[in-house]
């Protein structure tokens, strides 16, 4: 049975690009070799790493001043990373806390400078974004999480704002277009939209960099991964590999806008029948639905369901799509590479099955 993949990540990758990793995986290009054994340093990789950069670079559309970062430790590395490299013990940095991995972030920063939480959703479980907070302009910078993957909300659009944005990106990264120059630096990992857990890309603005007072260890300092182009240390070869085939893939298939179109005719598939079917309902204001992370739950009567429903779909080839052990329900993530037809199934799932127990 072929399974329908709705994991939240490590997530589904293009069937294309699972091939031509399993080829390279065991002989990259008929040298013999697997890419796993070939030397970072050697030409193989090199042009894989600039074509990355140069795919990244054009399907974004980044200007010249702006840093591509190829890094280990995950989003949740750059907790830290980000507030150790952009600010000093003096300054103040503005957060947005719209779910758990924003919490997360807000900590880390704390131990290098003042941290001001300009809005938050907490009390209201994160059940909407915070909107219409003025910005001071005497902040070093300004967080955003631009999607929640536990909760199921997104920022529609960023806000105008007098300092840096400052942006985890993770989960909606290479989905939909943004204004690159809006930010002066975006993190991702990158096992959502654009490759295998293993590699966090970070893009970061050349005048961020070098501001800060205290020492850095150089496996923690920006300039030091752009210095050496992503190669201070042995990168990730093989996250990157598959990143950069992801690229392609989204380059081929029409590039960021036609992500976003996919994306949102998948999302609104699934959302109108959550809306329309009488044992479910979503969790979260409309305004602010991830076209990312789809959470449902049962109605409440319905609630004695759930553990029915769940053994359907997995009888079913659905994979995924229990929610979050903070929350519960479902959430099913059509991240860029799930098929429509996937969507599609879950809903004619979801109404036989309302038929039979409604």
């Amino acid at each position: 049975m072929k399974k329908h993949n709705f994991s939240a990540g490590p997530a589904i990758l293009p069937a294309t690009v699972l091939k031509e990793a399993g080829k390279a995986a065991a002989n990259y290009h008929g040298m013999g070799l697997s890419l796993l054994e070939l030397s970072h340093r050697g030409p193989e990789f090199m042009a894989i790493l600039e074509e990355a950069n140069a795919l990244m670079r054009e399907i974004i559309g980044l200007p010249d001043h702006y840093h591509v970062l190829w890094m280990s430790g995950g989003a949740s590395s750059q907790f830290f990373m980000a507030p150790m490299n952009l600010l000093n013990e003096d300054e103040t940095a503005l957060y947005v806390d719209t779910g758990v991995w924003a919490d997360k972030a807000i900590e880390e920063a704390k131990a290098f400078g003042n941290v001001q939480v300009l809005a938050s959703s907490k009390a209201e479980n994160y059940t909407h974004i915070p909107k219409d907070f003025k910005i001071p302009k005497t902040a070093k910078y300004l967080h955003l999480t631009s999607n929640n993957t536990i909760y199921g909300t997104q920022m529609r659009k960023f806000p105008k704002s007098p300092v840096p944005l400052v942006c985890d990106m993770s989960s909606d990264f290479l989905s939909r277009p943004f204004q690159a120059d809006q930010f002066g630096l975006i993190y991702a990992g990158a096992q959502k939209n654009l490759g295998p857990a293993g590699t966090t890309v970070v893009i970061v603005r050349e005048d961020m960099l070098g501001t800060v007072h205290r020492h850095l260890p150089s496996m923690l300092d920006y300039r030091v991964f752009a210095k050496n182009d992503s190669m201070y240390n042995t990168p990730p070869v093989f996250p990157i590999y598959v990143s950069m085939l992801t690229l392609r893939w989204i380059k081929k298939s029409g590039g960021l806008k036609a992500m976003q179109r996919k994306n949102k005719a998948k999302a609104l598939l699934l959302y109108d029948e959550i809306d329309r079917n009488p044992l479910f309902r979503g969790t979260v204001a409309a305004e602010d639905r991830s076209h990312m992370n789809i959470c449902f739950v049962m109605n409440e009567q319905y609630a004695s369901l759930e553990k029915e429903f769940s053994a359907l779909c997995i009888g079913n080839g659905m994979s995924g799509l229990k929610g979050h052990r903070s929350v519960g329900g479902f959430r099913a993530s059509t991240y860029n590479a799930l098929p429509q037809k996937s969507v599609q199934a879950l809903v004619e799932l979801m109404r036989d099955f309302a038929e039979k127990k409604g």
